[in-house]
């Protein structure tokens, strides 16, 4: 299948893309200030810079967008176009998640992944679920896990 766009305006497009403060991280982020959390953003220092780690509770988020980590929800559809090349750069994503968030955990880390389809089914009704959620999972909870939208 041919691209609908033409490649000055698919270049464009993909440049507009952003790898951080994305709506559903910036979303995230003021909730969770909001209720008194601090934390600092994308530490460089830390596997996967992470997009908020809180050291007081030696905890980490991740914010990933459901197309470019191979989420299985509605919201992942394989590209029509250059199939085989871009399953190949979004399995190295994917793989690069587990590998950081492995490295985290054996450096004593408790990793959380937030899915983008988790917040914006969240936004729908206010968020209190989810933020709930997190909040419980960053001051109780000892081990990593995932907040998909199901």
């Amino acid at each position: 299948m041919v691209d609908v766009h033409e490649k000055a305006i698919r270049s464009k497009n993909m440049s507009a893309i952003r790898s951080k403060d994305t709506k559903p991280e910036i979303w995230l982020r003021k909730q969770l200030h909001a209720r008194g959390y601090r934390y600092r953003l994308n530490h460089p220092h830390l596997p996967g810079k992470p997009d908020l780690v809180f050291n007081k509770f030696k905890s980490v988020i991740f914010v990933n967008g459901c197309f470019w980590h191979m989420h299985s929800c509605p919201l992942f559809k394989v590209p029509k176009t250059r199939t085989d090349w871009w399953l190949q750069k979004l399995s190295k994503n994917k793989e690069r998640d587990q590998e950081s968030i492995k490295q985290l955990e054996q450096d004593g880390w408790k990793v959380l992944t937030v899915w983008e389809c988790a917040i914006k089914k969240s936004q729908k009704n206010n968020g209190a679920d989810l933020l709930a959620l997190i909040t419980h999972w960053i001051e109780n909870e000892t081990t990593s896990k995932s907040i998909p939208s199901s």
